[in-house]
């Protein structure tokens, strides 16, 4: 059986994920601060830990299970993301060192502890955002989360070139709007067209065969122009 990590599975995307690659016959290590929607679940083929992205100690346990337990891991899903929507002139510095904790620093951890089990074949994939991407329409108030999500874009793109010659592939998925709950916390009154489960599909699918086909390469998924 192939095995996939993936972060952020509470709830959303990723809690959509777990299930889809569960279902199609991976080994699946769940990595979200609350595991208790998936446990509930009770589904075989997940694995699932307590996991802060940001906590040193905990990234040493998803670590520690993989040498333990798999050996290698096929794919790996940067999912887990924070938001801060909140004027510019109103950001503190923590509230960027915040969003940068998950939606970048976090991914750069977990990314160099599984480097050792990625393998020829590997793939990485990581959700960013369109407000990462330059020339793309900015929303104001997501100054820090935009911005986050163009530093992992750049990361991606620079692991891609480092790690060519083991032949891992590190690739970047810029959504759209889903209708997540994180989407709804951050704009309570606006709806997006794709529905997390849809979202996760298309990953599902992308994750399993995408790097085929790309490699350092930042896929724009949204129905939206610009």
């Amino acid at each position: 059986m192939k095995k996939v990590i993936i972060t952020g599975t509470s709830r959303g995307i990723g809690f959509e994920l777990a299930q889809q690659f569960a279902k199609n016959n991976f080994q699946v290590l769940a990595l979200s601060r609350n595991k208790k929607p998936l446990d509930d679940l009770k589904l075989k083929n997940i694995t699932t830990l307590s996991v802060d992205v940001c906590d040193q100690g905990d990234i040493e346990k998803v670590s520690n299970f993989i040498q333990k337990n798999w050996k290698e891991v096929d794919v790996l899903i940067h999912n887990a993301g924070f938001l801060i929507n909140k004027p510019f002139e109103n950001l503190t510095k923590n509230d960027f060192l915040r969003v940068y904790d998950v939606n970048v620093f976090g991914v750069a951890e977990l990314t160099r502890i599984c480097i050792p089990f990625l393998k020829k074949g590997s793939h990485v994939v990581t959700i960013s955002s369109m407000g990462g991407i330059q020339g793309s329409l900015k929303f104001p108030g997501l100054a820090a989360y935009s911005s986050a999500k163009g530093a992992v874009i750049t990361l991606s793109e620079l692991l891609a070139e480092e790690y060519k010659n083991q032949e891992i592939a590190f690739n970047v998925l810029a959504l759209g709007a889903v209708q997540t709950e994180m989407l709804a916390e951050a704009f309570p009154e606006y709806q997006a067209s794709l529905q997390a489960d849809e979202m996760a599909d298309y990953i599902y699918n992308f994750a399993t065969t995408g790097n085929k086909f790309y490699n350092g390469k930042v896929l724009q998924v949204s129905n939206t122009t610009p």
